[in-house]
């Protein structure tokens, strides 16, 4: 597996040079440039879909300064969640992004991939916060259900309230 050091946003539009202001919804992607990886960002008027050659892309929105930060779910709620998604096949594209998301967080670490007896890549994670391996499978999602994810993931794991982010 390969490390990247991705740069913050922008907030210039790689295709027009326009400043990207709170509020405006923009893509990002990771273009292989030489040795290096770089982030481009869009404006959501200029995105044309990713670049031909982008590693990985996302969506995101310019976050207001003014507004009140939004704050994780503490972990065990987050490992909850991951644990119920991991014992439904039908959420194994979900399962996938929270793992994500988890070792973002710090909450497990990516021990290692594997390819099962299937063939399919997986990923191996060690809990921090508790005890446990998991093995997940890599399921990308489509960009409809990324979306739905998104979605359900605000909704669950987010929380105005600053003393919920543990």
């Amino acid at each position: 597996m390969i490390d990247f050091d991705i740069q913050r946003c922008t907030r210039k539009c790689h295709a027009t040079n326009r400043e990207l202001r709170p509020g405006d919804e923009y893509f990002s992607a990771l273009v292989p440039e030489g040795a290096e990886v770089v982030r481009q960002d869009y404006s959501k008027e200029a995105w044309q879909g990713p670049p031909e050659d982008s590693i990985c892309w996302w969506k995101a929105t310019i976050p207001d300064p003014q507004s009140t930060k939004i704050h994780w779910a503490p972990h065990d709620i987050m490992l909850d969640h991951f644990e119920r998604l991991l014992q439904d096949p039908a959420q194994q594209d979900a399962a996938y992004v929270v793992g994500l998301l988890m070792v973002r967080r710090k909450i497990v670490r990516l021990e290692e991939t594997e390819k099962g007896e299937d063939g399919k890549e997986r990923l191996v994670l060690v809990g921090l916060k508790r005890e446990a391996n998991y093995k997940i499978p890599v399921v990308e999602p489509t960009a409809q259900r990324i979306a739905e994810i998104q979605d359900e993931l605000t909704s669950l794991l987010q929380s105005p309230d600053p003393k919920a982010d543990q």
